[in-house]
This record gives structure tokens, sequence and C-alpha cells, in this order.
């Protein structure tokens, strides 16, 4: 049996305007100022003999390959990237971008804020445009009942608040 897998689903194009400066500063503080202190100290270990058995040496190249194809991937994806940046007409409903407040079946709230797929980061609630959540989420208004198939099972939430 190989290892062959298909190609995941591409996420979707859209992210918001803090994000993509995110994205941009990232791309900014690799390029400039990692790639820069990386290069010297690889050209450093290189200098020193035998690259075969220089741990140094093989740390840079490691790192600096990291460094290279994480730059590659930010370039790429920022061309493709479709920035979100005027709000919707109808406002209370839920859109790319919007934050909403949600009360689950045992009555306890929870925020989410949907985002691009760059952008996912669970600390802060921000969740994929992409997730169940968010597209069962989309195009509701206040006060409506969701039902959203979650991995660990189907849940019920009801829309209390949404803010853009």
């Amino acid at each position: 049996m190989g290892r062959w897998r298909p190609p995941p689903k591409r996420s979707s194009p859209y992210i918001t305007p803090e994000g993509e400066s995110a994205l941009r500063e990232e791309l900014r503080n690799l390029w400039q100022l990692r790639r820069q202190e990386v290069v010297p100290a690889l050209q450093a270990a290189a200098a020193e003999g035998d690259r075969s058995e220089n741990a140094e040496y093989i740390y840079r190249k490691k790192q600096l390959g990291e460094i290279d194809r994480r730059v590659r991937y930010l370039s790429k994806r920022l061309d493709v990237v479709e920035v979100v940046r005027l709000k919707p007409p109808v406002q209370s409903k839920v859109h790319f971008g919007a934050t909403v407040t949600l009360e689950d079946e045992s009555g306890k709230e929870v925020v989410y804020r949907i985002v691009g797929a760059d952008e996912i980061d669970p600390r802060k609630g921000y969740i994929s445009v992409d997730s169940p959540m968010a597209r069962a989420l989309l195009g509701r208004s206040i006060d409506d009942e969701v039902q959203v198939e979650l991995p660990e099972g189907p849940c019920a939430v009801v829309i209390l608040h949404v803010e853009y």
C-alpha cells in the first residue's frame, strides 16, 4: 500500500486586513531579520572545515531551509489572498469577519470571530471560515438557532450578538 494521499482541499482565499498585515510583517521579519542572522552563522560554520560532522553547519542549514520554505509559502499565499475590507450591508447577519456571541445547549456563552484560514487562533476565539461552525453560522441572524455538525457530535447554538 502506497503512502500517496490526495491533496488537501484548498482553503478559502479570504483574509481580514489585520491578518494580511500580520502575514506581511511575518514575511518582512523572516526575510530581513531572521535570514540575515542565519546566513552569516551558516557561512562561519561552513568555513570551519568538514561539513559532514559539523553540527553547527547542519543545524544552520536546516534552519535556513525552514525560513526559506516559510518565505516561499507566505509570498505565494499573499499573491492569492483577497482582503475583505468592506462591512456587509446587513450587519445583523453573520458574514466573514464577524465576531459572534453564541449560547450553547448548556447555557454557556462563547465568542468566535470568523477569519481566514491563515488567521486561526483558538486562544483568541478566531475560527476559520472553512470550519463546520463558521459554515453553519454564515448567513444566519441574531436569535437564530443553528444546528452544527462538529467532529464530537451534533451541537445546537443560538446566536446572541453579531459585531463587525
